[in-house]
């Protein structure tokens, strides 16, 4: 089931296949995988039969849309008219959205058919996924290991052949943190090139929604439809989006690629450093300049990026009281005692953990010298991104991540040791600048290592030209 879009859609449009078959087929998939726990929920079998009969007729009538039969995984963070959304949290164990997010509109309208709503960690808050509420994500390549997350449930969706592409979200590096532990494409856009309507909300001046391929191709594709200016996301920037697959097969010659030695210290598997090496020299073989540079504040990435996201975590949860649409506490007898007993039955720890971290940084003794400090912080680190692409720099390259997908509770007990999995990647979500997780190869254990291609804000299109050419080169 692991077929590029490109050769389903020719199928379907030759009539070797159907919607109906095909997503018959990945039901069946789900079905038989249903151990590595990606999926919260899938949608009702008539509700998408009556979609792909739907979709076969617009396909026979030579009227349907761009996407038509592209079957969608989507997180359970983003939201699906008539369809339960938790957030892999027990707080919204039984909410039923009564609107779509405007991703899943812009799907709908060119004929995709959405398949379910993905696993992920608690209000993806993890890098693991062993925080959702729903229990754990296993890596199709190895389930003795996590998939990564926060987006682990999408992403295991693509990989395992449980649908064609899959949306996930990223805060500070959970969507190419499981794409480069599962071994497929995940795009971080440019913060503003997607709407985040209909996306739960975990800290607002980072989030966003990203796109899983199993190829670079079918993600720039899903891109190209998703991206673009929403009335509805007053953070959505009104910038043309170009069509990315025209410039996918450019060549790299004559491109300077930057490789921040900051990403090359200690820390990094070797395995990991050889195999991005290696994909250096094969780009430098087909022409493109490798430069070496700088960008100096990426120490202080870490702890300006956990300091900001809490604080924004602790004001947007605020609003999952036990009083509209959350779990409500039967134990409670006044209002004080539901705010208090409903969060804390039904909130998990690691939530529980970074809405304190939140609180106590935007509290009066504290906010100048954490939070105000952090917001300067950020200044440096993105002005350092801006600096470098002055220089005639087209991207940068760096790993995905410091080590291949870990085992399952290797790091649970430490939470600081976790939060150290996403160091090559927060840096990128605090600057808003657009990123892509490509594979390119695997370490003596089989499992995958991911390269990241790391652009100038809206320009996915270099992302997707470099990660074409990393794809076909390795």
């Amino acid at each position: 089931m692991n077929k590029n879009f490109s050769e389903i859609s020719m199928e379907l449009k030759s009539g070797q296949t159907s919607c109906k078959t095909l997503v018959d087929g990945y039901l069946k998939n789900i079905e038989s995988k249903k151990n590595l726990n990606a999926f919260i929920t899938v949608f009702d079998k008539e509700k998408l039969a009556k979609r792909s009969e739907f979709v076969d007729s617009k396909i026979n009538s030579k009227s349907a849309g761009k996407l038509a039969g592209l079957v969608v995984a989507a997180k359970d963070a983003i939201v699906v008219r008539d369809e339960r959304n938790t957030s892999g949290s027990k707080i919204l164990e039984n909410y039923i959205s009564p609107y779509d997010a405007t991703v899943i509109e812009r799907l709908e309208k060119e004929d995709a058919i959405i398949i379910g709503k993905a696993n992920m960690d608690e209000f993806a808050m993890g890098s693991s996924n062993e925080n959702s509420a729903y229990g754990n994500v296993l890596n199709p390549l190895d389930t003795s290991r996590v998939p990564g997350g926060s987006s682990g449930g999408s992403v295991v969706a693509v990989a395992a052949g449980m649908s064609t592409v899959a949306l996930g979200s990223e805060t500070g590096g959970s969507v190419r943190l499981p794409a480069s532990f599962c071994g497929v494409v995940g795009l971080k856009p440019t913060y503003g090139r997607i709407s985040r309507y209909g996306l739960s909300a975990f800290a607002s001046s980072f989030d966003q929604i990203g796109p899983i391929g199993n190829n670079v191709e079918d993600t720039a594709l899903l891109t190209e439809i998703i991206a673009g200016l929403d009335t509805l996301d007053s953070t959505c920037a009104d910038v043309p989006v170009p069509h990315y697959k025209d410039h996918l097969n450019k060549s790299v010659k004559g491109l300077r690629i930057g490789i921040p030695k900051e990403y090359f210290g200690q820390g990094l598997d070797k395995e990991i450093e050889s195999s991005i090496r290696s994909t250096m020299d094969k780009l430098s073989r087909e022409g493109a300049e490798i430069v070496d540079v700088s960008l100096p504040n990426t120490e202080y990435g870490i702890a300006t990026y956990y300091i900001l996201v809490t604080a924004e975590a602790s004001s947007n949860l605020a609003r999952y009281d036990g009083i509209r649409y959350t779990h409500r506490s039967q134990e409670a007898k006044t209002i004080a005692e539901t705010y208090v007993k409903s969060r804390s039955e039904a909130f998990g720890e690691e939530v529980k953990r970074r809405i304190m971290l939140g609180t106590y940084v935007l509290s009066a003794g504290y906010y100048e010298a954490y939070y105000k400090k952090a917001q300067k912080v950020r200044t440096l680190i993105k002005n350092d991104f801006v600096n470098v692409f002055s220089k005639n720099i087209d991207c940068l390259l760096a790993p995905t991540s410091p080590t291949v997908a870990f085992k399952f509770g290797e790091k649970t007990k430490d939470p600081l040791s976790m939060y150290l999995s996403d160091v090559y990647t927060v840096n990128i979500n605090i600057a808003g600048n657009p990123a892509l997780s490509v594979p390119c190869g695997t370490n003596s254990e089989n499992m995958p290592i991911g390269i990241q291609v790391i652009s100038k804000a809206f320009d996915e299109t270099m992302c997707f030209r470099v990660g074409h050419a990393i794809e076909k080169l390795v």
